[in-house]
């Protein structure tokens, strides 16, 4: 397990663009589970949608592209550095019920292919037994500088 204060430590995001909680499982290399409480205080709502708050899919995808990066840092010290930037490549995605304040969304990542820069894998959202969101996410990383 992996409290938030290190969640926060290792992913580039930060408040209010943060979307894991807690880490609650890390196979390395293979696996990961984490928690992400949703808050009706969350700054999204406001505007989607202000009558019926529902959380963007959009944002469940970062959240499952968050845990993605940390499940990456933990296991290949080479990604670790503050200098490597996880680069979202591609999604393929399906959505089959909203998420609501008050929910505790459970991502999970499963690794399917590993390469020197990158990986794709697999992306389920839930919220207790219900699937929210599947997705194939897959990204590859460069160095900072290598961007400017």
């Amino acid at each position: 397990m992996m409290s938030f204060e290190e969640v926060r430590g290792l992913l580039p995001q930060k408040y209010p663009f943060l979307f894991i909680d807690k880490v609650i499982e890390l196979e390395k290399g293979k696996k990961i589970v984490c928690l992400k409480n949703v808050s009706g205080n969350e700054p999204f709502f406001v505007g989607h949608f202000p009558d019926y708050a529902i959380m963007p899919g959009a944002l469940t995808l970062e959240a499952l592209a968050q845990a993605s990066i940390i499940l990456f840092k933990k296991s290949f010290d080479a990604l670790a550095n503050e200098d490597t930037i996880f680069l979202l490549g591609s999604v393929r995605a399906s959505f089959s019920k909203p998420v609501f304040p008050g929910d505790q969304l459970i991502l999970e990542i499963d690794v399917d292919k590993v390469i020197s820069n990158g990986a794709i894998v697999q992306g389920v959202a839930r919220v207790g037994e219900n699937i929210i969101a599947k997705a194939t996410l897959t990204f590859g990383t460069v160095e900072r500088d290598a961007l400017v």
